[in-house]
């Protein structure tokens, strides 16, 4: 079922839990250090083991958005990156986040 937050779209399908943001184009305005602390309660109250962050219509990604989803792995949680656009996947090799964040293309 889904669940509206502030930020996020979820969706929990057994251990797995996909998260979308409300606005891919406000991206850019969403304030990091509340979007983390509402991820880590998600994780918590669902005791989330994979977490993918559908990006699907996302343009660009914060900086800080990238480094809270590098930081996530260090909560136990395996994190997958679901349709980046191609200057988001570029941005993740670049930084090498793809060596620890799995990227994959799928249909939702």
């Amino acid at each position: 079922m889904p669940r509206r937050s502030s930020y996020l779209n979820v969706y929990q399908t057994g251990k797995l839990t996909v998260v979308s943001f409300v606005s891919a184009e406000l991206l850019d305005q969403i304030v990091v250090s509340e979007c983390r602390a509402e991820i880590a309660e998600l994780i918590k109250e669902h005791q989330c083991e994979v977490l993918a962050f559908d990006l699907t219509g996302v343009k660009l990604v914060p900086s800080g958005m990238l480094g809270m989803l590098a930081s996530l792995g260090r909560l136990g949680v395996q994190v997958l990156v679901y349709n980046p656009s191609d200057e988001i996947r570029e941005v993740l090799e670049i930084t090498r986040l793809d060596s620890l964040l799995q990227v994959q293309k799928v249909d939702l």
